[in-house]
């Protein structure tokens, strides 16, 4: 895949204040690792784990944390995995031998990573979990994500606005037609798929208890409608099977479909259209929700495809990485806005969370367009510049 282009966005905080102690100290610099003090940045090495490129999402992510980093005068080493698993544990050990100071680790599973990362903490080095919890192990020692709870509420209330059951700030309309909807979660061996799922579920609940929402298929548990590795092939399969079954191969009537992701979102839009479900709402395609506005969907989003998808301004999450990096660096602990919810299994997890945004057709200028995360050219081609 074509890497996209990096989406600026200013220094703030720690990662300012590390680069100016080390541009303007009139004291020596002291050397040694990120957890025993004082370290001068331009002598540390920080090593991104990113899962894929396969996903835009997360080359934006990888090429984010970089510059920024890098901005802030450490080495960087950035490594993808390619979805596989052992790779990402292979990158992480080499890292831990060709001397990283402190690690910035988006898991593919957040339980495959514990040998490499007590490795990491028998040598002192820090460890960021980004964006995805990595669990069963004491040796991570921060979390820099979204609020993933939140994410998956919007994500519901964005399917409930297209289906009508919600107005544009979100309040109930009122509206008693009863609709019929499928819902889609993302890879069981994601951390953050359980609480994208949990969310969503608990905000549509009100409307399949009363009758106005139910679920075509009757699949609603998390293992039923989970969708590995969020492969959009997957999704599509998926989604063509339930036409099959229970839509009368097409002509059965749906009308929405609950997507964590977007291209999950354009796998399963792909299956609705092939059966004849239309080319746009418009036209009957049922609505479907979304997230991360990759720039395929967020087109469909402008074209009247796809309805809605959240948008997580991975800019600002890498400013928190790299924020946290930074008090590491200073021998000090990373600014924490919630030391109770994320519990790995063997701890809770001192963590960041940042908010995340709905984008429909009408506020993809002001959102997506005038803060530079998308061009209006790309939006009009679908494609990243």
């Amino acid at each position: 895949m074509k890497r996209t282009a990096l989406r600026p966005i200013a220094l703030t905080g720690a990662a300012v204040l590390a680069l100016g102690l080390t541009a303007c100290s009139t004291d020596s610099p002291e050397t040694g690792d990120a957890g025993n003090g004082g370290a001068d940045v331009q002598e540390m090495t920080v090593g991104v784990a990113m899962p894929t490129e396969t996903s835009e999402r997360w080359i934006a992510d990888g090429e984010a944390v970089e510059s920024q980093l890098e901005a802030a005068g450490y080495d960087v080493d950035l490594q993808f995995a390619g979805d596989d698993i052992s790779t990402q544990q292979q990158q992480i050990e080499q890292m831990i031998t060709n001397g990283a100071d402190i690690l910035i680790v988006a898991s593919i599973d957040g339980t495959a990573l514990a040998s490499q990362l007590e490795a990491a903490s028998d040598r002192g080095i820090p460890v960021i979990a980004y964006d995805r919890l990595i669990n069963g192990t004491e040796a991570v020692d921060f979390y820099v994500t979204f609020d993933n709870y939140e994410v998956g509420v919007q994500q519901a209330q964005s399917l409930l606005r297209g289906l009508g059951y919600l107005d544009e700030s979100y309040q109930d309309t009122g509206l008693e037609d009863e609709k019929i909807i499928e819902v889609f979660a993302g890879s069981p061996d994601d951390n953050n798929t359980g609480f994208f799922y949990g969310g969503a579920m608990d905000t549509l609940e009100p409307f399949l208890e009363d009758g106005r929402l139910t679920i075509g298929s009757g699949q609603r548990t998390l293992d039923q409608v989970a969708t590995l590795r969020w492969d959009q092939a997957t999704a599509q399969r998926r989604m063509e099977d339930l036409l099959t079954s229970t839509y009368s191969g097409g002509s059965g009537q749906l009308d929405g479909v609950l997507s964590p992701y977007d291209g999950i979102s354009r796998g399963i839009i792909t299956a609705l259209q092939n059966a004849g479900y239309g080319d746009s709402i418009e036209s009957g395609l049922p609505v479907v929700s979304g997230q991360d506005s990759e720039i395929a969907s967020v087109k469909m989003i402008a074209d009247g495809v796809q309805f809605a998808s959240i948008f997580k301004d991975t800019r600002k999450l890498a400013t928190q990485a790299v924020e946290a990096a930074s008090s590491y660096a200073e021998a000090q602990e990373p600014e924490a806005n919630d030391t109770e919810t994320y519990d790995n299994g063997v701890k809770v997890v001192p963590s960041y969370l940042l908010e995340s945004d709905i984008v429909v057709a009408d506020n993809i200028d002001s959102l997506l367009v005038e803060t530079g995360y998308w061009t209006e050219s790309e939006v009009a081609s679908g494609l990243a510049d």
